[in-house]
């Protein structure tokens, strides 16, 4: 089971992929690196949850499912107002920066690390280290896959605010589950 919620919550990673993907200025270099880091972030969060864990007087379903709701509801909000304030400026349809980019990979990484102290917390105290491997690989392993989907002509036809609100339902789904349903 946490090898299979590992991999259901990190599906958000292929939107987001896709939405790099979709950025003429993005290399995959820049996907793995981001991955790279958010593996980084992922094993932190894995013993940052686990002492988190042990002062939780409550069931802590209610604070991961809150979590995902915030994020999933987090991602769609901030790409309207991103998108609200380059049309503001008059930046719409242009390639995104390496700024961007780089805020993007910090957004998905930190993302990452909450989804492994979420699925840490759930199987607590019987989570293991293979948590946060899976979460990091199959983000990898998702992401990739849809950067170079991206690139294919089919998709690149694809708007971009798609991959982003599928990526914030992805979230949410994930946060109703935890909140509702029982392992």
């Amino acid at each position: 089971m946490q090898v299979l919620s590992g991999l259901i919550v990190s599906v958000d990673a292929f939107f987001i992929g896709l939405s790099l993907g979709l950025q003429k200025g993005c290399k995959f270099l820049y996907l793995a690196v981001i991955n790279m880091f958010l593996l980084g972030l992922c094993i932190i969060g894995y013993f940052i949850a686990g002492r988190v864990y042990e002062y939780i007087p409550f069931d802590p379903d209610i604070i991961v499912g809150l979590a995902f709701i915030t994020l999933g509801v987090w991602t769609i909000v901030q790409y309207f107002i991103c998108e609200y304030i380059k049309r503001r400026r008059g930046e719409a349809g242009e390639s995104a920066s390496l700024k961007a980019i780089v805020l993007v990979g910090l957004v998905m990484s930190i993302e990452a690390m909450l989804i492994t102290m979420g699925v840490t917390i759930v199987f607590a105290p019987y989570s293991t280290f293979i948590i946060p491997i899976v979460v990091a690989f199959a983000h990898f392993a998702y992401s990739s896959l849809s950067f170079v989907l991206a690139r294919t002509n089919f998709v690149k036809r694809m708007p971009v605010v798609l991959s982003h609100v599928l990526s914030g339902l992805a979230l949410v789904i994930y946060g109703l589950m935890a909140i509702f349903v029982e392992l």
